[in-house]
């Protein structure tokens, strides 16, 4: 699991109540700790560093902009404990450009004897919120809260995964192996517009020199312990030899992501890997996915990308299938199916569904079935699921994001594969096509259009959210 920090500025303006500002800003630590539990730490100005841990003046500013650059932070949290003052928590936002911001108000408790209001904190929220807006700083506002709501608890656990998003995202190294499928224009890209962009990488690596590295592994010990690893979880149905070179294949390309420090990888997965090296290379693909090193079919850098933007988001608690968008049910309304040739890690099997280590489903009737052994064909398990798509066109990027449902099959398909149903299928193939999104995405398990959403308006993406 990943861990995230995130920097709070907690605001405060004299002369306004500032023992309800630091009784403020302890509930809000309070409130927090529950986070820990998903490695997201919340670093802040204690009050050796700061009056009462507080944030009121340039000195402050300058303190806590010192003290956050000694923390590898993702992102920075500006809360208004009272009025909060504006220049101070500008400056401090101002110093890390790179990093989300999330703005949040209290809201106000019982007026003074005399009348009075303890912190007016929203009003001065607005001020916050103009000095950013002044400075071509994005952030997102959470809301105005008492900490201890729900809505604030799951709105900055939201954040931190936004933050991860976009802390994997920009300078991304992607390994491409071998060149796209040539009659897949679908998978062409423009390298141009990540490196100006994001700061991306491609990272480029023939096929000729991933089959020599693979055939050249000489760890035959490692190579067995992978091929009784698989064999433990799945019902073989290929050749040995298919299970070996599968094995030496994932090492080599593991290796590959190691040398070039990868954040995800594209792979030309057919057909020079069943005639040259002799196997489909699904069961290698899906494994390295699940051991976290992202790895799209076909040679689709964006779509290894959004397999990248998805498990951060996460905080790689769980991993992507990479899907094609295919057909609609044929007797149910808003189900779709969700399926490759057989590239999904096991970790996302139906517990009802055992996993089939075959040959190519299509692929095997053209090649051979003794070329094309090394695809893991199960039924994915049910639950919540958010499917995303990153494209781009004449500079620019946007995201499709969309949440559905696996639901209970009694199928016996073939490829890796579910049934996703979804509010609007018609709205959604739809929205696809009239947006230029292409017949590949990621698709994960959970509810993530929040953090997604967001994670789209710190890049400069156009989110396209169903």
């Amino acid at each position: 699991m990943a861990k995230v920090k995130i920097g709070f500025v907690p605001a405060h303006r004299e002369p306004f109540d500032e023992e309800w500002a630091v009784n403020m800003k302890q509930r809000v630590l309070d409130a927090l700790k529950s986070l820990k539990n998903k490695n997201i730490d919340i670093i802040h100005p204690d009050t050796s560093l700061t009056k009462n841990g507080l944030v009121r003046n340039d000195e402050d500013a300058e303190k806590i902009i010192n003290y956050f650059k000694n923390e590898d932070l993702s992102g920075i949290m500006i809360g208004a404990m009272t009025f909060g003052d504006e220049i101070s928590v500008a400056t401090v936002a101002q110093s890390f450009p790179d990093l989300p911001i999330l703005l949040f108000s209290t809201k106000e408790g019982s007026f003074t004897p005399e009348g009075g209001r303890r912190s007016d904190a929203f009003c001065g929220t607005l001020s916050i919120g103009s000095a950013l807006y002044r400075r071509k700083i994005p952030f997102i506002f959470l809301g105005n809260v008492f900490p201890e709501e729900e809505k604030f608890i799951r709105g900055v656990e939201d954040f931190a995964r936004t933050c991860r998003a976009v802390k994997r995202f920009l300078g991304a190294r992607i390994g491409l192996v071998g060149p796209r499928p040539e009659r897949f224009e679908t998978c062409a890209i423009n390298e141009f517009p990540m490196i100006e962009q994001f700061g991306q990488r491609v990272v480029q690596k023939s096929l000729v020199e991933i089959f020599n590295a693979a055939q050249s592994v000489k760890d035959d010990k490692k190579v067995k312990e992978i091929v009784e690893e698989i064999k433990k979880q799945a019902i073989c149905e290929i050749a040995e030899e298919s299970l070996e070179k599968s094995a030496r294949l994932e090492i080599a390309l593991e290796d590959f992501a190691r040398e070039k420090k990868l954040s995800a990888m594209a792979v030309q997965c057919w057909s020079a890997m069943q005639e040259i090296y002799g196997i489909s290379p699904c069961i290698s693909m899906g494994r390295l996915t699940q051991k976290g090193m992202m790895t799209a079919c076909e040679v689709d850098i964006h779509g290894a990308l959004t397999m990248l933007v998805q498990h951060a988001v996460s905080l790689e608690e769980t991993v992507p299938h990479f899907i094609d968008w295919t057909i609609q049910h044929q007797s149910k309304e808003n189900v779709f199916l969700a399926w490759h040739c057989g590239n999904a890690p096991f970790s996302l099997r139906a517990p009802d569904s055992k996993i089939y280590l075959r040959s190519h489903s299509i692929l095997g009737k053209s090649l051979g079935e003794d070329k094309s052994g090394g695809v893991a064909e199960f039924k994915l398990k049910e639950g919540e699921v958010t499917l995303s798509r990153i494209v781009e066109y004449d500079g620019q990027f946007k995201m499709f994001v969309t949440t559905g449902k696996i639901i209970p099959s009694s199928d016996n398909l073939r490829g890796s594969w579910s049934w996703v149903e979804v509010k609007d299928l018609d709205l959604l193939y739809r929205t696809l096509l009239q947006e230029g999104f292409t017949h590949h995405a990621s698709m994960i398990h959970g509810d993530f259009k929040k953090p997604l959403t967001d994670f789209c308006q710190f890049t400069g993406i156009e989110a396209v959210v169903l």
